[in-house]
């Protein structure tokens, strides 16, 4: 007998060839047995409210949430969660598309492993549903960890569209605390603390990337290209955008969220261990030129699949000279 998975999709403004794209791959999936939890953030195109509420009457799987005000693309999610009634969960984005075994082989993976949490592989894909990058995993360096590792609090376990996890999992993390940066890396962590995390190294969605998508997996280079527009390329800039754009908002405001869920949990060990993570990233931060706690980042940082990454993570952090050089130069 098969078990009901919500899958919890937060929609805004969505283009709608888009959204019927991701509805019905999500309601052809091989597991059926779901639940499509929607809730569309006031969009202000009416198109969007209305396409929902046709797909609602054709399949009495899809449940809308309209929330009274706009909540922001992650408090939406936590309205979403606080909706779900399911032993297993799924994000889903509003622009993707997931192929038909997604969900079979996530929740088969999760059961055999005894795990809290699993995440997928994915193709990246244009607007045209071209493929453009074959496997995620390494375009993006992704942290590849089997049951419980240090990077689920230091990095993030998968995006969230590539993750299904547990009901525990999800009442652990309810209410939301106002430290969440990211509900799929809060999911991580927690699911870390319990038992544990999972992935699956073939790709089961097409993960879509397009200019108006909030995330949409861009590039370093594309990244900066954009701040360099709007702050310029002076060396001052580059110290600006390492530390408010990378330390800041990519790795300490993460490791602060997960400090408080630490306590939460009463994880003396973790907590520990995440207040020298963050005395680690408050001491790079401060270096204008050069730093030399070359331990302490292998220490925090390292693992499988990361190598690239890490490189390119040891110029930022310990060399800013020579990563103002890239930086004015891309």
């Amino acid at each position: 007998m098969e078990e009901t998975v919500d899958v919890l999709m937060a929609t805004y403004n969505t283009k709608i060839e888009y959204l019927k794209k991701q509805i019905e791959s999500i309601l052809n999936q091989t597991h059926k047995k779901i639940n499509l939890l929607i809730s569309d953030d006031c969009s202000p195109n009416k198109e969007v409210e209305k396409t929902l509420e046709e797909y609602a009457k054709k399949d009495k799987r899809i449940k809308l949430y309209k929330p009274e005000h706009n909540l922001g693309y992650t408090k939406n999610f936590e309205y979403l969660l606080q909706q779900s009634t399911a032993q297993y969960i799924s994000f889903s984005d509003h622009d993707d598309i997931w192929y038909p075994q997604k969900i079979e082989k996530s929740l088969q993976k999760l059961k055999k492993d005894n795990v809290d949490l699993v995440y997928c592989n994915c193709h990246q894909i244009d607007e045209k549903d071209k493929i453009i990058r074959q496997d995620y995993f390494k375009y993006k360096n992704m942290p590849l960890i089997n049951k419980h590792s240090k990077l689920a609090i230091s990095r993030y376990a998968g995006i969230g569209c590539s993750q299904l996890f547990t009901k525990e999992v999800k009442e652990k993390a309810l209410p939301f605390f106002k430290s969440v940066i990211a509900h799929d890396w809060l999911i991580g962590f927690i699911a870390n603390e319990g038992k544990g995390i999972s992935y699956i190294e073939e790709p089961l969605f097409g993960y879509r990337l397009h200019q108006s998508n909030v995330f949409g997996g861009r590039s370093l280079n594309q990244n900066l290209l954009i701040w360099k527009e709007k702050n310029g390329s002076t060396y001052e800039s580059y110290l600006k955008y390492r530390k408010e754009k990378v330390i800041d908002k990519a790795y300490l405001d993460g490791a602060k969220m997960c400090l408080e869920y630490s306590k939460k949990l009463e994880d003396a060990k973790s907590e520990k261990w995440i207040k020298s993570l963050i005395k680690y990233y408050e001491s790079i931060k401060k270096s204008k030129y050069i730093n030399f706690h070359f331990i302490s980042f292998f220490r925090f940082l390292s693992g499988k699949n990361l190598t690239k990454k890490m490189i390119k993570e040891m110029v930022i952090f310990h060399f800013s000279i020579i990563g103002y050089l890239r930086f004015k130069k891309d």
